[in-house]
């Protein structure tokens, strides 16, 4: 319950799709990844030539960081959130500006505050990793007024599945109505293809034109291809995993709540539990029995949702946990 990753596996046709392409690997096939190119735009109702692929969505934000960023620029982004962001713009050469969340959401006017001539782009991961909150809806286009013409908004929105209906914008409506902004997504989490590595953002030629110089020949492996492609064809019943795994996080965050934890309501497929101390023990009081959770010293605690059994166990651990606490204290 670590990691993010999903309990479901793939659906059979997906797994039909990679055995059937994996019989082909001594051929090169689609190496520049244009039929799941023009899959994902038909998908979305976008130009195929709007869509990049790549090997998982955390290539593709490299490549953003390295082609658009460099030395004595900088990219603004909230904090707590995904920790590769700071880890990318340092191997971009670049840096990053850190805008500390308000009650666990993104402080849009704070982060437009602090966008300078030096900034290069602005990070929205929405929902957000890992806390899971989103912005609210309507927020997102009235943040865009308030930054000027030089910043690329990236909307990273690798848990978006997962997220209610009309909780939040949808990234893709931005990118039509707006040439700064870029959108990127995974095949990892809600496709449940994380260790095939198939990720794509969406955006404007004015992105993705310098990008395509900066990627690399081979990009995303055909058995992955086949496997997007066809899980894509089954899209309802992916949806309809989501909202399983929605109900599931939902009911976990309000047994935490109800044994007297703090979290903020998740739109991800994981829930948070900001602590300023504990951390590192309610981490290793799980690992001992047998459950990995995500401890952020200084932070909080990051669960992903699983099977119900696992939820349960968590949730009887983070009680027992509490009242051990108390009696420490």
């Amino acid at each position: 319950m670590a990691l993010n990753e999903t309990h479901h596996p793939p659906l059979p046709v997906v797994l039909d799709a990679v055995r059937e392409t994996a019989a082909q690997s001594h051929r090169t096939l689609d190496a520049l990844g244009t039929g799941l190119s023009k899959t994902i735009g038909e998908h979305l109702g976008v130009p195929q030539e709007d869509v990049m692929v790549g090997p998982g969505s955390g290539a593709l934000l490299q490549l953003l960081f390295s082609t658009l960023t460099g030395p004595g620029t900088h990219t603004v982004h909230a904090w707590p959130s995904w920790e590769a962001y700071p880890m990318m713009a340092g191997n971009a050469g670049s840096s990053v500006v850190r805008v500390p969340l308000t009650n666990e959401r993104h402080d849009l006017s704070a982060m437009a505050a602090a966008v300078t001539d030096e900034t290069r782009m602005v990070m929205v991961c929405n929902p957000n990793n890992p806390t899971g909150t989103v912005v609210g809806r309507g927020a997102l286009a009235k943040f865009l007024k308030l930054l000027p013409a030089h910043v690329t908004v990236i909307v990273d929105e690798a848990y978006v599945d997962f997220a209610d209906p009309g909780s939040t914008d949808d990234g893709i409506d931005l990118y039509r109505t707006d040439e700064r902004v870029c959108v990127v997504r995974t095949f990892s989490k809600s496709y449940s293809l994380l260790s095939l590595r198939v990720g794509y953002l969406v955006g404007h030629p004015a992105v993705l034109g310098p990008m395509r110089g900066h990627q690399l020949f081979l990009r995303v492996g055909a058995p992955a291809q086949a496997a997007a492609v066809a899980a894509l064809g089954v899209d309802a019943e992916i949806q309809e995993r989501c909202r399983e795994t929605a109900r599931e996080r939902d009911r976990l965050h309000s047994l935490l709540v109800a044994q007297g934890w703090t979290s903020a309501d998740s739109q991800a497929n994981f829930v948070w539990l900001p602590l300023d101390k504990g951390v590192e023990e309610l981490t290793q009081y799980c690992a001992d029995n047998g459950i990995m959770i995500c401890g952020k010293p200084g932070d909080g605690i990051r669960v992903t949702i699983a099977e119900r059994e696992a939820n349960d166990a968590f949730a009887a651990l983070a009680a027992d946990f509490r009242t051990r606490a108390a009696s420490w204290a």
